[in-house]
């Protein structure tokens, strides 16, 4: 039995309090905190007086990256979000460990991978690359999928790892993988390992494991070849996500599109975004595109 969503207000979840001037105000469990954004050239809701009210640090790229009253925040932290909990720490970069744009996809990929398990038969596989601090991984797994789990970085697998363990899925079907992901997918090719899910959230510029170079505009439709050429012979789901400027919902379907050809389903695209109460503006954050078999 599923546990019962948890909302963006939670107080100890993830809030968007308000956006505007090209900033964000959010809630993290209990720390409020500012970053910028890009997309929000609206006029803030709330005054000035209210954000710093609400914000225990803030983070800002006008002279380097650079945090404000970072020792306001612990190390370490926890949220909780649809009953998953998260690790989150302030980073040098300004993220977090989580990006709560995903949570819209977290719930749909639950559904998806449901709709898999109950077919008769083996338990879904679900490959997740780029796949940063884990929040498909544990939405999918969760939900009844065996998954496995690529991402370039060590220090994200192992941070992936911990939330697993804060959410007691040591013992779930996880493989934990660091490595490329060209190269990885070559390699699972190879040995004949076939996805019933694949789910990608490519960066706009990565480094590989062994310093490879990842550019999303020249290299995205390789990636999705590849991911096609481990697609079982009767797939359930792939989603593609990613927050690039100019790769809009229409170019990730064009692109998802392609790759899929001659499978029997169909595509969706949209916006993810920042989403709080209904007062507040969403915050446009990325695009999608997700197909799905015909049921």
């Amino acid at each position: 039995m599923t546990a019962p969503a948890r909302q963006p207000g939670d107080a100890d979840g993830y809030a968007l309090i308000d956006s505007g001037g090209g900033r964000k105000l959010e809630r993290f469990g209990r720390y409020g905190l500012v970053r910028p954004c890009a997309q929000a050239v609206w006029r803030p809701r709330l005054a000035e007086t209210a954000w710093s009210a609400q914000a225990q640090a803030t983070f800002d790229r006008e002279d380097g990256n650079r945090w404000h009253n970072r020792s306001a925040l612990p190390d370490q932290w926890t949220v909780r979000i649809d009953d998953l909990a998260f690790r989150l720490s302030s980073t040098d970069f300004g993220h977090l460990g989580i990006f709560p744009e995903q949570i819209d996809m977290w719930r749909w990929l639950e559904t998806r991978v449901r709709a898999a398990a109950a077919r008769p038969g083996r338990r879904p596989a679900v490959l997740n690359l780029f796949a940063y601090s884990g929040g498909s991984t544990l939405a999918a797994a969760r939900a009844g999928a065996e998954v496995c789990h690529v991402d370039a970085s060590k220090g994200m697998v192992q941070w992936a790892r911990d939330n697993a363990s804060l959410n007691g899925m040591d013992s779930a079907p996880i493989r934990w993988i660091v490595d490329d992901v060209h190269k990885f997918l070559a390699r699972e090719q190879r040995r004949g390992r076939r996805y019933d899910g694949v789910i990608l959230d490519p960066p706009s510029f990565g480094r590989g494991a062994a310093g490879e170079v990842y550019k999303i505009e020249i290299d995205l439709p390789e990636t999705l070849e590849r991911v096609r050429a481990v697609l079982s012979e009767a797939p359930a789901f792939v989603l593609l996500s990613a927050h690039t400027p100019g790769l809009t919902a229409l170019a990730l379907e064009n692109l998802l599109g392609q790759a899929v050809t001659g499978l029997r389903g169909r595509i969706e695209s949209g916006e993810m975004a920042l989403r709080g109460a209904a007062s507040v503006l969403p915050v446009p954050s990325g695009c999608y595109a997700r197909w799905t078999t015909v049921d």
